[in-house]
């Protein structure tokens, strides 16, 4: 079951879908939201079949709603993120949400493939905890400041 965060900033909800099968990368992720306090809603699924059902509506995600941005962990069990970007990208309905890589790897291969499959961005997580909340400050600012998103529904 997803796990979910739910921080009223703003009468229009930012949903983000954080796909990570590491819960203490997902602790360290909610923590660095909440002290910057940038999201509304955060969705977790523990790896690429979830997300897809998640973004489907399949299963027990029927009634998920539509993510404004998805953050993508590499490495994970069953479907990884490369399989993942691979299958999320040629569904026309679902392509247009912004996807940003954000793990561990910095390896020259999982970037250019990750590119490759249309990642909207690559960012590699730091360990250290400030460092990994300026990043995440980083993608408040560039995603939800700078950007202007997809709309959620596709005409």
């Amino acid at each position: 079951m997803p796990d979910l965060i739910d921080q009223s900033l703003s009468a229009q909800p930012i949903e983000i879908l954080l796909v990570e099968d590491d819960d203490d990368d997902v602790l360290l992720t909610k923590k660095a939201m909440e002290n910057d306090q940038i999201l509304n809603r955060v969705h977790r699924v523990e790896d690429g079949i979830e997300a897809l059902e998640f973004l489907r509506h399949e299963g027990p995600f029927e009634n998920a709603p539509r993510p404004d941005l998805i953050l993508l962990d590499l490495n994970m069990p069953r479907m990884d993120g490369r399989e993942f970007l691979k299958e999320f990208k040629q569904d026309d309905n679902l392509r247009l949400i912004p996807v940003v890589v954000l793990t561990t790897s910095d390896s020259e291969s999982d970037i250019a493939s990750s590119y490759e499959f249309q990642a909207n961005s690559y960012i590699t997580k730091p360990v250290d905890l400030n460092q990994f909340r300026a990043v995440v400050k980083s993608i408040k600012d560039y995603w939800f400041t700078v950007v202007k998103l997809p709309p959620s529904k596709v005409s």
